[in-house]
């Protein structure tokens, strides 16, 4: 059965940032002591950023942490709009991750749709997975757009039904360029997603997925089948919600 989320409410967005990484924390050492190893998908956007800048300072046990993207802009790396070049400034620059941690989408393809094959092949190796299966990263971070989305899964795109595929390429009509994203089935074979999500101006959407079943929203279709389902809110984030 899916996940029913845990909300988790913060008083100031920093109080946010430092609860998200806190949980990245414990859930490093679990997978960690588990299995050696931790796999987590980042994602881009200013509350993101805020996390991994914390994160930066944390004492983690970098050469057992493995990085990898939940979309990405169809863009190079180097440039200003580049989920990875943000996550590198950030964080990836300033610890010592080995380079072969780093799975980055390569972005810079002039055709999307190999970019996205690229990638998808890149998780079937990395996982050893055979056909039919998905990976299971420890955790997928996430945020919240204006509309609804979450990674680059945008209302109205084919990539919504997508039930095979681990990554594809999908054209964002709105901003008029292509975005390469993960697939539902890959969010919700997650051990733990997690939501950030900070700032007045995303109350109402907040309040819409959390509470209304029949918005039909991508967000409301993170689902994680056998894992947890966490949205960390700020006291902005939440002020709409009636359940505090």
């Amino acid at each position: 059965m899916p996940s029913e989320p845990e909300i988790r409410i913060l008083h100031t967005p920093q109080d946010l940032f430092q609860a998200a990484a806190s949980e990245f924390a414990t859930r490093t050492a679990a997978a960690i002591s588990d299995r050696g190893k931790f796999t987590v998908a980042l994602s881009g956007g200013s509350t993101p950023k805020s996390l991994y800048s914390v994160l930066a300072k944390a004492a983690l046990p970098w050469e057992k942490i493995f990085f990898f993207w939940g979309d990405e802009r169809h863009v190079p790396p180097d440039h200003p709009d580049s989920n990875y070049r943000m996550a590198s400034e950030a964080l990836l620059s300033k610890v010592s991750v080995p380079p072969g941690n780093i799975f980055r989408i390569r972005a810079e393809e002039k055709d999307a749709d190999v970019a996205a094959q690229d990638y998808e092949q890149t998780l079937r190796s990395f996982f050893h997975l055979r056909p039919g299966e998905f990976p299971r990263f420890d955790l997928i971070l996430l945020g919240l757009g204006p509309d609804g989305h979450t990674a680059s899964l945008f209302p109205e795109t084919a990539a919504l039904g997508e039930t095979k595929r681990l990554v594809v390429a999908i054209w964002v009509e709105k901003l008029k360029t292509h975005r390469i994203t993960f697939t539902y089935p890959v969010l919700n074979h997650a051990a733990c997603v997690m939501f950030l999500v900070s700032g007045g101006d995303k109350a109402e959407m907040v309040c819409t997925v959390l509470e209304d079943r029949n918005a039909n929203l991508p967000s409301q279709k993170v689902q994680p089948v056998n894992g947890k389902l966490l949205w960390l809110l700020d006291q902005g984030a939440a002020g709409k919600l009636s359940k505090k």
